[in-house]
């Protein structure tokens, strides 16, 4: 890919490399924080270990999954992508440092919270996404690119989230309809974003190696798959159980199945790079359908299993695909998936199915299988990947 012309006439940076560019602290910190979450969740599942969290165990798993991890590997990618789409100049160095440090210190409180307090912890974990909201509408804005205001969409709907997920919390004490808000906020981003890297990336390799039938380009279909997809999940987070949603749900799968096999991803087998973006977004589909049919018929399909393809599946695949590919695209390196990274995929993937499985039965087995596969999926990230978003190289790609 060309270098973006914001980084063209970059000021130098001579400070730390892992605030030269955003994908760097919040790419290494989120997926640390994502295997460290799971690796907390074990102990704490099973009884054999508290933490200090005035939340219930599985309202604290969920809000970090989302609001800590998700909203950290989002941070990162609109960080790096804003800058390309508006020709300005990235947030670098103590700009950057801080804002990770607000988001590192919204985990610690949201952790603490049962000593610190509920409202304090609010007030910290909030502040991140406020923040970060903030600073993308100002280079959006400033670098009058309209067309990617959608994305502040996104974010509104995630602080949204986070705010009634607290405030359920210190009302009720367990969160329902924020956990749903934010995951359909990042699903919706994985739509969003996914529709337009996925293709495109797609085309750029077929065009070099394979030349034939190509993604189909963004047209009217896309944009119906995006309607019924933003009305289905709507109605999801507020009647879940509907029958009526049950409907909508199946039909935005079934179109995004048809929007995905447009993508000429059968043709990109021998390239993992290309195909993993194909897999994690088949997770979206398959989240739709499952979580759909949940609805129908809550005595065949658990909810869990719809809801995990989403979480472990889509969230957890897609996210790795673009960091893994942005990291090594960003520093210079060739733009390959090495044994290493296709281990990563590989555990990710294992995670994600042995996740929806367990709603089904062999639930102790399949957890502990789902569990495990996804904290070597980012540990590994994190041993492989760390080194490199840690070190001073171009954070650009002349691929």
């Amino acid at each position: 890919m060309s270098i973006p012309a914001a980084l063209s006439r970059r000021r130098d940076y001579s400070g730390p490399a892992l605030f030269s560019y955003g994908f760097r602290p919040f790419f290494l910190g989120g997926a640390a924080w994502a295997a460290l979450n799971v690796a907390l969740w074990l102990p704490v599942y099973f009884g054999e270990f508290m933490l200090p969290t005035a939340l219930a165990p599985l309202d604290w798993h969920v809000h970090e999954m989302i609001y800590g991890y998700a909203a950290a590997v989002m941070a990162g990618f609109l960080l790096t992508a804003i800058p390309n789409w508006t020709g300005r100049l990235p947030v670098t160095g103590a700009p950057l440092a801080a804002l990770a440090a607000l988001w590192l210190a919204g985990r610690l409180a949201v952790l603490a919270s049962a000593t610190i307090g509920l409202a304090a912890a609010a007030i910290v974990d909030l502040a991140f996404l406020v923040a970060l909201a903030a600073l993308a509408a100002r280079e959006i804005i400033a670098g009058r690119n309209w067309r990617n205001l959608r994305i502040l969409v996104v974010l509104a709907a995630l602080i949204a989230g986070n705010a009634v997920f607290h405030f359920e919390v210190a009302r009720y004490g367990g969160a329902h309809y924020g956990a749903r808000l934010g995951l359909a906020a990042v699903i919706g981003l994985i739509m969003l974003i996914g529709g337009r890297i996925v293709p495109i990336f797609t085309h750029n390799w077929l065009a070099r190696t394979r030349p034939g039938r190509m993604p189909v380009s963004f047209s009217r279909y896309d944009a119906l798959c995006m309607a019924a997809a933003a009305l289905a999940l709507a109605a999801w987070v507020a009647w879940p159980a509907s029958p009526v949603t049950g409907v909508l749900l199946i039909a935005a799968g079934g179109l995004h199945l048809v929007r995905l096999a447009r993508w000429a991803g059968d043709r990109t087998l021998s390239d993992r790079l290309v195909l993993v973006l194909h897999v994690g977004y088949a997770f979206v589909p398959l989240g739709f359908l499952l979580t759909g049919f949940a609805a129908l018929l809550p005595a065949h399909i658990p909810l869990s299993a719809g809801i995990h393809a989403w979480a472990a599946g889509a969230a957890g695949l897609m996210t790795l695909a673009v960091m893994t590919r942005a990291s090594l695209g960003h520093t210079g390196r060739p733009l390959v998936a090495s044994p290493a990274t296709q281990t990563i995929y590989a555990c990710a993937l294992v995670a994600a199915l042995a996740r929806i499985g367990a709603a089904f039965g062999w639930q102790l087995v399949l957890f502990h299988v789902a569990a495990l596969a996804w904290i070597a999926a980012f540990a590994i990230f994190v041993a492989v990947y760390g080194p490199l978003l840690l070190a001073h190289r171009p954070a650009w790609s002349t691929r």
